[in-house]
């Protein structure tokens, strides 16, 4: 088996040792329970930012609620870029508190300013309710930039894991020009392929935060009908072309169901044209940015994401938003 992390070891260890279940062994809300209360656990506590504040919008399901980061040492005026961060926890659990440490750092790390979009989860709302409420989020980040205080030519797209999906379903919405262009999107161990079945996860590394039992069972929740799963907008993977994305950073895991399926998507972004950085952690397993109390390697991960998003955004001219690129993005 590939080398294992000592923090992953010692993470999976002391799960095993507290008898703690897989998340496809309880009920979605039993999950959203299981979930929240390993934050403390888990997570450092959030870095200081100069401002935090929640916002409820207009969204397709009803209200939506964003939350608003600046980083420490912005002015109350200064016009900043945005990255628009949607969450992780296989569309089932997870919310604005879950990914708040790690939205503080990257608007630290990046200098900018982070929009999280708390979308609907699933069983309740199963796909697309999540990939319109994400769009809704950005189109409204991108009409209200005046008065967020943000550079409309300086919006970027990101997630980790689900979020990562949706993250990469709305650059290429962006692209074909039903969203405000992106400059830049960070694709953390996302999730790309929905038209996969168990057995398609290959081997699992014993004991790991999830396995391909776990991505069967939000699967199943997200995307219950399972002719919807090949609609590029649940597997991006399956858009006819990825020419004229923005560029990217991919960042996946050895000890990952989703690892494979990360690299192949680098590797596709490369092939059409794309400018793609892959970043390929091969000791290290699933969901391990929002575990920085535990894994050491977090900290240097999160500012080397936060770098690579700093220098997209200094190579692109403030104020002005690229042309989308031309091109359907069906089957």
């Amino acid at each position: 088996m590939r080398a294992v992390h000592p923090d992953v070891e010692a993470l999976i260890a002391a799960g095993k040792a507290a008898g703690s279940l897989p998340f496809e062994a309880m009920s979605p809300d039993e999950a959203r329970r299981a979930y929240a209360s390993r934050r403390d656990l888990l997570q450092l506590p959030p870095d200081a930012v100069s401002e935090k504040r929640d916002i409820t919008i207009a969204g397709p399901g009803g209200p939506l609620a964003l939350r608003l980061y600046r980083p420490v040492g912005a002015t109350a005026d200064e016009i900043l870029p945005c990255l628009v961060y949607m969450h992780g926890g296989g569309w089932v659990f997870g919310n604005l508190e879950s990914h708040d440490g790690l939205c503080c750092r990257l608007a630290n790390e990046a200098g900018c300013c982070v929009v999280a979009v708390d979308y609907r989860l699933a069983p309740e709302h199963p796909f697309p309710a999540a990939v319109e409420d994400c769009a809704s989020a950005y189109g409204h980040v991108a009409r209200e930039a005046g008065s967020l205080r943000v550079d409309p030519g300086r919006l970027a797209l990101g997630g980790d894991s689900a979020g990562g999906n949706l993250a990469a379903v709305l650059a290429i919405m962006a692209r074909d020009g039903s969203l405000a262009p992106a400059r830049f999107q960070i694709l953390l161990y996302p999730v790309v392929d929905l038209d996969r079945t168990i057995e398609d996860y290959g081997p699992n590394s014993p004991g790991m935060t999830i396995t391909g039992a776990t991505m069967a069972y939000f699967l199943d929740h997200y995307a219950p009908d399972v002719s919807t799963r090949a609609d590029w907008r649940a597997s991006p993977i399956k858009a006819a072309t990825l020419a004229g994305l923005p560029p990217a950073l991919v960042v996946t895991c050895g000890h990952d169901p989703l690892g494979e399926e990360g690299r192949r998507y680098a590797e596709r972004l490369e092939r059409d044209g794309v400018a793609v950085t892959a970043l390929h952690l091969a000791d290290q397993t699933h969901g391990i940015l929002t575990m920085t109390k535990v894994i050491r390697p977090t900290a240097g991960i999160i500012a080397y994401v936060g770098a690579a998003l700093r220098g997209a955004f200094q190579s692109a001219p403030s104020g002005d938003a690229p042309a989308a690129a031309t091109g359907a993005a069906g089957h």
